[in-house]
This record gives structure tokens, sequence and C-alpha cells, in this order.
């Protein structure tokens, strides 16, 4: 029984990574387009690093609930664009944004969401896996 109350243990810690992963995907959308008056400034995207755990409560091995290690910044440079008029040109004229593509973002967006939504399903089928298993023995 221990083995099916570890697989909610591990689909929780599921959910709450991806939630972080979903978050942090939102404020680097948020700040694609921000623009700042030097390299330094600029925003820079961020990425979520994962990392397994060995459940030692599971004889198996089989539950592996999962963590946020690390949330690292990107290491692109930023892109720099003339626009003299704006207001946070610099002397010469430039503004840097960040090198965000908001292709690839929605792309991690989107395999976030499905796979929040997949350990809510694994949670919901092993509630009701637990819940069959207490009427067999009301029976």
């Amino acid at each position: 029984m221990s083995t099916l109350f570890s697989v909610f243990n591990t689909s929780a810690s599921a959910l709450t990574a991806q939630s972080v992963r979903l978050n942090t995907v939102a404020s680097n959308l948020a700040n694609a387009n921000t623009a700042a008056s030097s390299p330094e400034e600029t925003y820079k995207s961020k990425q979520v690093l994962f990392q397994t755990l060995l459940d030692r409560s599971d004889p198996t091995g089989a539950a592996r609930p999962v963590r946020v290690a690390d949330i690292v910044d990107s290491t692109a440079e930023p892109i720099p664009n003339y626009e003299p008029n704006h207001p946070q040109a610099n002397d010469e004229g430039y503004v840097f944004r960040p090198a965000i593509s908001v292709v690839e973002e929605m792309a991690n967006m989107m395999s976030a969401s499905r796979s929040y939504e997949a350990n809510v399903e694994v949670m919901n089928t092993s509630r009701q896996l637990l819940q069959r298993t207490l009427r067999i023995g009301q029976s």
C-alpha cells in the first residue's frame, strides 16, 4: 500500500516543479520585449533545472519524486537594436533586448502544461483505484 501512496508523493512533487516551470516561462514571456540601455541591464531568460530524488520509503525504487534543483539565467547575448528615439537608447542610439524566442517559450509552456495535466490524471487515477480497493472490503 505504501507504493500507492508514493505515487501521490511523486505526482505532487512533479506538480510543484511544473508550476515553477510555468511561472518561469510566464516571466520570460512577460519580459521578452523589454528594453535596456546596456547589455548588463537586459533581462536574462530563466530556465528551470529539475532533479529526481531517491524515495527511500519505496522499496521498489519506482517512485522518483522531482524537485527544482535551480533556476538558471540564460547565457545568450542580448540583441542590440538601433532605435535612437527610444527613451532608453544609449549614447550610440542602441537599446538591448533579451534573446528570448517567444515560439520556444510557448512550446516550453505547452510542455509544462501537459506534464502538469498528466500528473493530475495520475493522481486522479490513483485516487480512484484506492477508492475501488476500499469498496472491495465493504462487499
